[in-house]
């Protein structure tokens, strides 16, 4: 059961279908979404309204009956009669504590499954408004989105300095991948209402903002980011003790931010990075103890707290140690790596 969060303005959509040309993009992975070539989504969008009845479902690329979320290939048709392509996430959202008592007291259709004893299982049918379903949309989607959210083997790789030298930050370098999404948040030329906290210096400081995958309409599932003002740090692998003060702010003024705003203590959120981070613009992850977020398992996530410790006690710790991370089969560092033969 969930606790009730502030309201703040929704990211994405729920319940009934709506015109969707003035919402933000759906995700905090937009890099991809700008990719020079990639024909996706600017900031501040740049297709014709729409509304989710105008989209055809192709096929189901992924979903997962434990965490309640479907991932589809739809496309929408235009007037000539070609389709574009596009992703929807429908995620169904957790129970809100103030709406318990109706979910039993109002009408609905109840189909009893079994009775055995003293248990019974029932379907229900709740009215709309106490089944609500987040709907996440990338439209236009490329390619590289759709092959993203399609089911896919994984694979652990252990990364070496060398390794990292020789395979990864030549790959990187090589992307064209734009982050001017996050540079538009730390300008204040975009999202400027929904940041919680800044630290506005530009070496020390950073913003911290809701992710998009959070609807912030209960707390169980929070989620922020606190993206960093420095822009010449990429991940995990360029810090050193140069930048203890930056990672403690964030540490220290995320959690005070998020316990005045949301009365979530410090000691019930998992302050995380992820390496491989999906985009190299060093960021910060603030989710909820209890949620069981993506990108939070052991093989990518390190804890900040432990991070900030391996580096004061040696300042080239991440410049030295191997790190473990997983690839898809699909992804082109991972083709890499097999290029090497280091998988």
């Amino acid at each position: 059961m969930s606790q009730r969060a502030p309201r703040r303005r929704a990211c994405a959509v729920r319940g009934r279908p709506r015109a969707m040309a003035d919402a933000p993009q759906p995700k905090r992975k937009r890099e991809e979404e700008e990719e020079k070539n990639g024909g996706a989504a600017t900031q501040g969008g740049t297709a014709a309204a729409f509304t989710l009845s105008d989209l055809r479902v192709r096929r189901v690329l992924r979903e997962s009956a434990r965490d309640k979320i479907v991932f589809l290939h739809a496309e929408r048709i235009g007037l000539s009669g070609e389709g574009t392509d596009a992703v929807v996430i429908l995620e169904k959202t957790p129970f809100q504590e103030e709406k318990i008592p109706d979910l039993l007291k109002k009408p609905m259709h109840a189909e009893l499954q079994m009775h055995n004893d003293i248990y019974c299982t029932f379907y229900l049918s709740p009215p709309p408004e106490l089944s609500e379903i987040k709907a996440t949309v990338v439209y236009p989607a490329t390619e590289k989105h759709i092959q993203k959210y399609l089911r896919q083997e994984a694979h652990l790789i252990r990364e070496t300095w060398e390794d990292y030298k020789n395979i990864t930050l030549p790959f990187i370098q090589a992307q064209s991948f734009s982050i001017q999404w996050v540079y538009n948040i730390l300008e204040k030329k975009a999202e400027a209402d929904r940041i919680v906290h800044e630290n506005p210096d530009p070496s020390n400081g950073f913003v911290l903002v809701p992710d998009l995958k959070w609807n912030q309409n209960q707390l169980d599932d929070l989620y922020l980011i606190a993206l960093v003002h420095r822009r010449d740090i990429k991940s995990l692998r360029d810090l050193t003790a140069e930048h203890l003060p930056l990672l403690r702010n964030v540490l220290q003024e995320g959690k005070e931010a998020i316990v005045k705003r949301f009365g979530v203590p410090g000691s019930q959120l998992r302050i995380y990075l992820h390496y491989q981070p999906s985009y190299y613009h060093l960021h910060v992850h603030f989710t909820a103890l209890g949620y069981d977020a993506p990108g939070s398992s052991v093989e990518r996530a390190h804890l900040l707290a432990d991070v900030i410790d391996n580096l004061a006690m040696d300042s080239m710790y991440y410049q030295k140690r191997a790190l473990t991370f997983p690839l898809r089969a699909d992804e082109p560092l991972f083709k890499k790596f097999q290029e090497a033969g280091k998988v």
